[in-house]
């Protein structure tokens, strides 16, 4: 990859190259975000030429869920990065998406942690993320989600802080004119039983000349599925939603309030925030990493990671030629996810759960146990992602929607969930449960 990027050079970042114009493409985000199931507080942005990246940025944010048995029912929280490459035939083009998931999986328990997907006509696959600090810790901490178009080709890498975690193998070709978009947003099923507090989502896009730049205000459409909390309105059903802009569109904050808050979980045992200071996290890391200095990358992590591309000394060129550019976030070894609380999982929770998020009746999964530790390791096509950990393994042949939110169908499903804590480790659904 570094020879063929050899002639790239540090990215300019947020250009002052006037915006292209566009529409918003405010059908568009309607039709995709509204479902009687799942709600969305979404914007929607449609940049007017050739988008070669996306990058946003939030926090771990502790997000709570009622102390209740909800039985099989889908009760989970989702905010995520989309961008579309090419739309030329359908706002519902192949997508890359990547962002931060929790789901309630029993009374007292929930996943919580980062995972990136790629979403086509033919099927889909979802992988979740083991790099980065603390990425299953809803510890206040700043983290970036990031796609990038490769530099030969039609495909995108995926970096999740500023660190390559996957690649795509079914985007289209960026072309000319208004046929790219870039979302992001809250996503929430079985709101009754949710409390997000606000999460401030900041958005930018890469050029065709690799220059990062806001969308401006006048290409964004919104998506907002609940009412907006008032008097009238009063949670848990309604989201809080603020669009900061001038020209640009800087942030887009939301939350979806829960009133009876001692019902809750309570986050009391969750850190408010990182205990070792940037100094000292960056003491133990080299001063530089693939040409990145390590003591501005940590700094600029914790305080102001929207600007991490214009102020951290070699970031801009890391992230289109190495893609590897922070080394306290590298992979670790050992097992990443946890759920809160005691997880006791077994063979019935994850049929009913697979048969809830998939869509499939449950006696038309197949449900393998987890393989002895001396035992071979389970693996099945794209779904096993080369995942090592320990996991109950759900396949079918049935017609699914697999984990997108369309009226798609698409042929059977493989799905992997850790053994430890029930949390969705991988799955694939139609024709990219083939791909390599």
């Amino acid at each position: 990859m570094a020879s063929a990027c050899a002639g790239v050079t540090a990215l300019t970042v947020l250009g002052t190259a006037p915006s292209a114009s566009a529409a918003a493409p405010k059908e568009a985000c309607t039709g995709l975000y509204n479902a009687r199931i799942t709600f969305w507080a979404m914007t929607c942005s449609q940049p007017g030429e050739p988008m070669i990246g996306g990058f946003a940025t939030w926090r771990n944010i502790p997000i709570a869920f009622d102390q209740v048995d909800t039985g099989s029912a889908t009760v989970q929280v989702a905010n995520y990065l989309r961008v579309s490459p090419n739309t030329s035939s359908s706002p519902l083009a192949p997508n890359i998406e990547i962002g931060l998931y929790t789901e309630k999986t029993g009374k007292t328990t929930h996943t919580y942690g980062p995972r990136w997907s790629e979403l086509t006509t033919s099927g889909g696959r979802t992988t979740a993320i083991k790099a980065g600090v603390n990425p299953t810790k809803p510890d206040k901490r700043n983290h970036t989600y990031m796609t990038v178009r490769q530099d030969s080709g039609n495909q995108w890498d995926v970096l999740y802080d500023f660190n390559k975690v996957g690649s795509t193998t079914k985007q289209l070709k960026v072309i000319g004119g208004n046929t790219n978009r870039i979302d992001v947003g809250l996503e929430v099923t079985g709101p009754k039983y949710i409390n997000v507090p606000s999460i401030a989502n900041r958005v930018q896009f890469m050029t065709g000349n690799k220059v990062w730049q806001q969308v401006a205000t006048g290409n964004v459409a919104k998506s907002v599925t609940l009412p907006v909390c008032s008097t009238t309105h009063k949670p848990p059903s309604c989201f809080t939603t603020k669009l900061t802009d001038n020209s640009k569109f800087t942030q887009w904050t939301v939350s979806k309030p829960r009133r009876q808050a001692a019902a809750v979980t309570s986050p009391a045992a969750v850190p408010a925030a990182p205990t070792r200071s940037p100094d000292a996290a960056a003491a133990d890391l080299p001063s530089t990493f693939n040409g990145v200095n390590q003591q501005a990358l940590q700094a600029c992590l914790e305080n102001d990671p929207d600007s991490c591309l214009a102020t951290v000394p070699g970031l801009s060129e890391c992230v289109v030629t190495v893609r590897v550019c922070n080394a306290a976030a590298l992979p670790s070894s050992g097992a990443s996810e946890d759920a809160a609380g005691d997880a006791d999982i077994s063979a019935a929770d994850i049929r009913a759960r697979a048969a809830a998020a998939f869509g499939v009746p449950d006696d038309a999964l197949a449900v393998e146990p987890p393989a002895s530790p001396a035992g071979p390791k389970t693996r099945s096509n794209a779904a096993a992602g080369g995942s090592g950990d320990a996991a109950w393994t759900v396949t079918s042949t049935s017609s699914t929607t697999g984990l997108q939110r369309t009226d798609r169908r698409f042929d059977g499903f493989t799905a992997r969930y850790s053994a430890d804590t029930g949390a969705l480790l991988e799955a694939c659904w139609g024709d990219l449960c083939d791909a390599s």
